[in-house]
């Protein structure tokens, strides 16, 4: 695109400010419209009687697509954050009681794994690794930095059978697990990585495993003072370069002008004309509500064939007092894995019939940083649990009455259970549901990644970046790549490369 555009991007979460900050580089006229009070979207801070938290992504992973994001829209990011590797990454709990520090440099995790899992644990891991970073390697550029085209991506990845056989695109997670990890404990690792797309490690490919090899091989990586600071760093690069951001503007519509995308009607009746508008709004909410439904009706029909991601439930813990020996991050793992998805998906034992996991796997993050506390004899906890969406009707109600503090107490004494009673500790408790996460964010359900990865033709259902509307593009965890802060700002890579200059 030769001519400056006017550029409109709907929703502040971190792909859009992603987006605004690079076209707006790119010299363009961008104005972006949140319909919060704040920008960052599911990368959100909420503070609660001096305790301050971060109410989604816990770390970063791939710091190297973020120093790619700031350095192509002026300074590097270290003059704009503080970005500090996680060592240990994780403390694991298991069910029998078994306790895995996994150590942050990847060297490390053969002989962490042997000391906790038992001899041979670590060369198992070590495997499974080699192969993910083979599946890494091949499937990087031309699936994550590249515009989904069907086939055509497909063919990309088919360059040569001994790729297509590495990538092994007929195996779920669950099962490339069962090849190469003899310890179920280990394998209850590489099933927790389905999560960080919202999937069933059952269904889910096998090339999720990247997952996994990303983050031992470029470490996990903390923002000091919250998370939230990246969206507010992206927010301040994109007004650097001219972005105009506006926050309580809810839109409405997009506008289609003539079968192109010519700006958006916010809720109060304003119209902001545009030549480009970026949708960073859930692709489901986009194409149900936002476009007429004879422009939409293709996504929305992909979309009906993929399975929604799961949610979240998640707890804010100000506590009295400090955890000794408690790692930024701690999972606490159940006896029955399989027991959680079919209760979150619907499927197996809980067939048709979701509900709130009984025994559910309880994240914890526990960050050690002065600035979200109130004083030094204090904690603030970010405490989530895998959770069904919020569909009434046909699945939960997180909003009937009771439920939510119901299931908070059955969480706290989870994880009591497991050695981590915190209950007299507590003086600042706020919960929030799937159905919070969607009055909050706009995903339909409270689902976090849009679409799930179950199946394995899930990917080429999630929505393209190039939406059938010529001049609309999408970006964010509902789109493709898919979820998870790396992946969000991949996609805004990909659609400033589809705009183009001015």
């Amino acid at each position: 695109m030769a001519d400056v555009a006017r550029v409109a991007v709907v929703g502040a979460g971190p792909g859009g400010l992603a987006a605004a900050a690079r076209l707006a580089a790119q010299g363009h006229a961008v104005t972006v419209l949140e319909q919060s009070q704040q920008v960052g979207g599911k990368l959100g801070l909420l503070t609660v009687e001096g305790h301050a938290f971060d109410t989604g992504p816990s770390l970063v992973t791939l710091p190297q697509v973020y120093r790619d994001l700031f350095a192509a829209t002026g300074g590097p990011l270290e003059e704009s954050l503080d970005l500090v590797r996680l060592d240990p990454a994780v403390a694991y709990r298991f069910a029998d009681g078994t306790r895995l520090t996994f150590p942050g440099s990847p060297a490390a995790v053969p002989a962490a794994l042997d000391a906790a899992l038992g001899a041979g644990a670590g060369a198992q891991w070590a495997a499974l690794m080699s192969r993910a970073e083979h599946m890494w390697r091949i499937s990087e550029g031309p699936f994550l930095r590249t515009p989904l085209a069907g086939a055509a991506t497909l063919a990309r990845l088919a360059r040569r059978p001994a790729d297509v056989a590495t990538i092994a695109p007929w195996t779920s997670l669950r099962g490339l697990g069962e090849r190469y990890l003899r310890d179920p404990r280990l394998r209850m690792l590489l099933d927790r990585y389905a999560t960080y797309s919202g999937s069933d490690p059952r269904k889910a490919p096998g090339v999720l495993a990247t997952v996994a090899h990303a983050e031992q091989a470029y470490g996990s990586w903390y923002v000091r003072g919250g998370l939230h600071r990246l969206a507010l760093a992206v927010a301040e690069r994109a007004a650097e370069r001219g972005a105009v951001l506006r926050t309580g503007c809810a839109v409405r519509r997009v506008v289609v002008t003539g079968g192109r995308g010519a700006g958006v009607e916010l809720a109060d009746g304003e119209v902001v004309p545009a030549d480009v508008v970026v949708s960073d709004a859930d692709a489901a909410a986009l194409y149900a509500d936002l476009l007429p439904p004879d422009l939409s009706a293709a996504p929305r029909r992909a979309l009906g064939r993929a399975t929604p991601s799961l949610s979240g439930f998640v707890l804010l813990l100000g506590l009295r007092g400090r955890t000794p020996d408690l790692a930024h991050h701690t999972v606490l793992f159940p006896a029955d894995y399989d027991a959680e998805f079919d209760a979150v998906f619907g499927t197996g034992r809980h067939r048709g019939a979701p509900q709130p996991v009984a025994d559910p796997t309880v994240y914890v993050s526990a960050p050690d940083d002065p600035a979200l506390r109130p004083d030094d004899d204090s904690e603030s906890w970010f405490v989530l649990v895998n959770a069904p969406r919020h569909e009434p009707g046909r699945g939960v109600d997180w909003d009937e009455p009771g439920l939510a503090e119901r299931y908070a107490d059955s969480v706290l004494q989870v994880m009591a259970d497991r050695g981590l009673d915190v209950r007299d500790r507590v003086r600042v408790r706020v919960v929030r549901t799937p159905a919070d996460l969607e009055r909050d964010t706009g995903s339909v359900g409270g689902s976090i990644y849009g679409t799930s990865s179950n199946g394995a033709r899930a990917a080429f259902l999630r929505p393209a970046n190039a939406s059938p509307v010529p001049g609309l593009f999408l970006v964010g965890g509902s789109a493709h790549p898919g979820g998870g802060l790396p992946l969000v700002t991949l996609s805004a890579e990909i659609v400033a490369r589809l705009v183009g200059p001015a």
